[in-house]
């Protein structure tokens, strides 16, 4: 996120990540299906490739889905929409009207793999960093990042967020809604693994609490 943030579609890997929605979802996000004073977004359809060419189809489970952002999503999709109306005024008559969200800075629509390859450079970018000229200097390498990213996949964002979602509490059925799966067991059979180290976890939350009663009320 912090590689990305400087970058003009930044918000799109944002709700990737805050939202654990699909590539295609995304990007056929309009601008009618984003209420930031309800703090939701709507999933209405989808956005893919077949022979090369972008097509517009619905989700992969047929259905529109609503899901809540954070504030820090809302800011971030705030300031994306402020620049894209920048790129408006800048393009004059050259500009492509559409509501789309997500748009190159003429307007026109992005092909759904250019933004798996801009995730691929944007980690590149942090794990080797070019050499860059200063002032009254030659030109330095830039010293290695500290911490190296792995070379993870976008659709791995999305299972970040499924991921990290049941480890906090969220119960299963929230989560399959909130990813789009049509069943819960679907979510179930895909993050088992997740599951499990929650289910481990529980009878410590359990245990917790019965300690902080009795410390609260030691002649119960």
């Amino acid at each position: 996120m912090e590689e990305a943030a400087s970058h003009r579609l930044h918000a799109f890997f944002r709700l990737a990540a805050y939202t654990g929605g699909r590539r295609g979802e995304i990007l056929h996000l309009r601008w009618a299906d984003v209420d930031l004073d309800a703090a939701e977004i709507r999933f209405e359809g989808s956005t893919g490739v077949v022979d090369g060419k972008r097509i517009e189809g619905s989700t992969k489970g047929g259905r529109s889905r609503v899901v809540g952002i954070d504030q820090g999503t809302m800011h971030v999709l705030e300031k994306h929409r402020l620049a894209q109306e920048a790129d408006r005024s800048l393009a004059g008559p050259e500009w492509v009207e559409s509501d789309q969200v997500f748009t190159s800075q003429l307007g026109h629509l992005i092909h759904p793999d250019t933004f798996t390859w801009l995730m691929h450079k944007l980690i590149l970018a942090h794990n080797e960093p070019k050499t860059v000229a200063r002032r009254n200097h030659p030109s330095e390498p830039l010293p290695p990042p500290v911490r190296q990213l792995p070379m993870i996949r976008l659709h791995d964002l999305r299972h970040l967020h499924a991921t990290l979602l049941p480890l906090e509490g969220v119960p299963v059925h929230v989560v399959a809604n909130r990813l789009g799966h049509s069943d819960p067991a679907v979510t179930l059979r895909v993050y088992a693994h997740v599951l499990r180290e929650s289910v481990a976890a529980v009878a410590d939350v359990f245990a917790k609490a019965v300690e902080r009663t009795a410390v609260a009320n030691p002649l119960a």
